[in-house]
């Protein structure tokens, strides 16, 4: 039984709450932006209330991708490096921003906050107040604590009624998102042969269970592909990474949540560097009885990295290339696995790996892609 936040952190300054109600109640156009902190403490119910009741869209970062629910309405996406125009464009345009489960770090797994902005920050680390970022209104508890009181707070200085519904604000969310989505359609349905790897995140997603499966992302091209497209529904549904960058680290991952989680589907998708890095593991997968699915999109190169970046170990030792037979790899080590090269295959093979999973045995997918360089990227200054 999980530890009541109360007990964890046994009180807070009020005062600094009620000047964060305060700043919350003043601001003309405020954005939430929750990280894992909100996972760890539990609150994502708080938190949803909380963005329902000032009627604010909601960013996560990318530790604290699925801490809010990514098919509510007043979501606008995960500020990765990768992220979406909503993120973009409410993030420009909010006066304040409350970061809850925070650390409002700089670094390039998220997005760099524009300035001019209002910060209130809530994190259980007192350290993380005004390090990289300075805060107008701090606030230090755990984030299920902070929510509790601030949600108590914020009724008592509205009289309970809270924001009336912004239904403008909510009909500018879904057809941002919509705008956004339709300038990427081309690449998420794409015919390409080889198969455009983001062909493979988008039917993925629409053929698992949303409710019921848990995935992560590789470091590299797989996490940008990943992050801004899918739809994580459920706390903890999507283990977003990336402060932490070696190769290999999804497939450890995957099998710790199926570990965790056993009654999940769940699915991890690599690159075929990651892959290199770890790929014997499979074998670990297999004699543990651990029933994943590990997406390989195989495009032989690393395809994160220009060649301008190393051009000397290009150019003589061909650094970026990569060979293999990783389906072939996967089977020897006594995997189920299956090699793709027609994207009209992605759903049926998909649908085969699920139903192998609920047999009991892990699965490696090895979907041959081409090298897709295009990624969701915005420029936040």
């Amino acid at each position: 039984m999980a530890t009541p936040a109360a007990a964890r952190y046994p009180s807070l300054a009020t005062r600094d709450v009620e000047r964060a109600a305060r700043a919350l109640v003043d601001a003309r156009a405020p954005v939430l932006q929750a990280g894992h902190g909100v996972l760890y403490a539990d609150a994502t119910d708080e938190l949803v209330e909380l963005a329902e009741l000032l009627g604010a869209p909601v960013v996560t970062t990318l530790l604290g991708k699925s801490a809010f629910p990514e098919n509510h309405p007043l979501f606008v996406g995960c500020g990765g490096p990768s992220t979406t125009l909503g993120v973009h464009r409410h993030l420009t345009r909010a006066d304040l921003v409350f970061g809850i489960g925070v650390s409002f770090g700089k670094t390039n797994f998220g997005v760099q906050m524009p300035p001019g902005k209002v910060i209130i920050h809530a994190t259980n680390d007192e350290n993380d107040i005004n390090n990289d970022m300075k805060s107008h209104y701090p606030v230090v508890g755990d984030a299920k604590l902070v929510l509790t009181q601030l949600l108590e707070e914020l009724k008592l200085q509205s009289s309970s009624q809270g924001r009336p519904t912004n239904q403008a604000l909510v009909d500018e969310i879904k057809a941002g998102k919509q705008e956004w989505l339709d300038q990427w359609m081309p690449k998420l349905t794409s015919n390409e042969v080889p198969i455009n790897p983001y062909r493979v995140v988008w039917d993925m997603m629409h053929t698992v269970d949303l409710d019921n499966v848990i995935v992560t992302h590789e470091s590299g091209s797989a996490r940008e592909y990943m992050v801004p497209f899918w739809e994580a529904r459920q706390p903890r549904s999507f283990i977003g990474w990336g402060k932490s960058t070696q190769l290999g680290y999804s497939l450890g991952l995957a099998m710790g949540a199926k570990m965790a989680e056993p009654d999940k589907q769940v699915i991890n998708v690599m690159g075929d560097f990651a892959f290199g890095s770890v790929g014997m593991d499979i074998e670990t997968a297999v004699r543990a009885e651990l029933p994943i699915i590990t997406i390989v999109l195989n495009n032989s190169t690393m395809a994160i990295y220009n060649d301008s970046r190393f051009p000397v170990a290009v150019g003589k030792y061909n650094l970026k290339s990569v060979g293999g037979q990783f389906s072939e790899v996967a089977q020897a080590l006594g995997a189920y696995s299956e090699k793709i090269t027609d994207p009209q295959e992605i759903i049926p093979a998909i649908k085969r790996a699920l139903e192998v999973n609920r047999g009991g045995k892990t699965v490696l997918l090895e979907f041959i892609t081409k090298e897709e360089g295009e990624y969701s990227k915005f420029n936040f200054r």
